[in-house]
């Protein structure tokens, strides 16, 4: 995928406040300092698109990236921070929820595993929540420059079994250090988007 033209639309908390529905939007899903931003930038090519941060929970609202004028990439706030309110937690579940069903034009979830960490009661509860509402999503393991090759195999093969996901359903391995597995993201990406429509 040629990147054109990578732009910041808004920021959004509920749906009333949304960009029009009228491109397929991919939706980043996943812990709080997974690297979703960090994924975000280096799948378009732009150090700085979307905001990076070493605090978990930094990001707080619904992002809105629109790319190449023919999609919109949604940064959602993480999940699983442990040093913000218990009320503040409760909102972000809240806003993510309404966004991931009620989007109709959310053509499918990146869904972002640290691949150093087993997947959380989060992740798996996110996971059982995709499949029973029919969201196509997509396993991206991130961080993958901090293993060697032969761990990064063995995590992989353990979080496959955590997950109870087929052994290569489409997990992909991403660096963003190394940009290891972009390509094959976008792969993805655009074979997934030639696809009918998930309804």
């Amino acid at each position: 995928m040629k990147i054109i033209s990578a732009e910041f639309i808004k920021s959004a908390v509920w749906p009333p406040q949304y960009p029009p529905a009228t491109l397929p939007e991919i939706a980043f899903a996943g812990r709080s300092n997974v690297g979703k931003s960090s994924l975000i930038n280096t799948l378009v090519g732009r150090k700085s698109l979307a905001k990076t941060s070493n605090t978990p929970g930094r990001t707080q609202l619904i992002n809105f990236f629109s790319i190449n004028k023919s999609m919109l990439f949604v940064d959602l706030p993480g999940y699983g921070f442990a040093k913000v309110p218990q009320s503040v937690k409760k909102n972000w579940g809240e806003m993510v929820e309404a966004y991931l069903k009620e989007r109709q034009n959310l053509t499918l979830v990146i869904f972002i595993l640290d691949i150093r960490r087993n997947p959380s009661d989060e992740d798996l509860s996110l996971r059982d929540w995709l499949e029973h509402y029919r969201i196509p999503y997509l396993y991206v393991l991130t961080k993958t420059d901090k293993l060697s090759n032969n761990q990064a195999i063995s995590q992989r093969s353990k979080i496959e079994c955590d997950l109870q996901a087929e052994a290569g359903r489409g997990i992909i391995l991403f660096s963003a250090k190394t940009e290891q597995g972009k390509n094959d993201i976008w792969q993805a990406l655009e074979d997934h988007l030639r696809l009918p429509g998930r309804k």
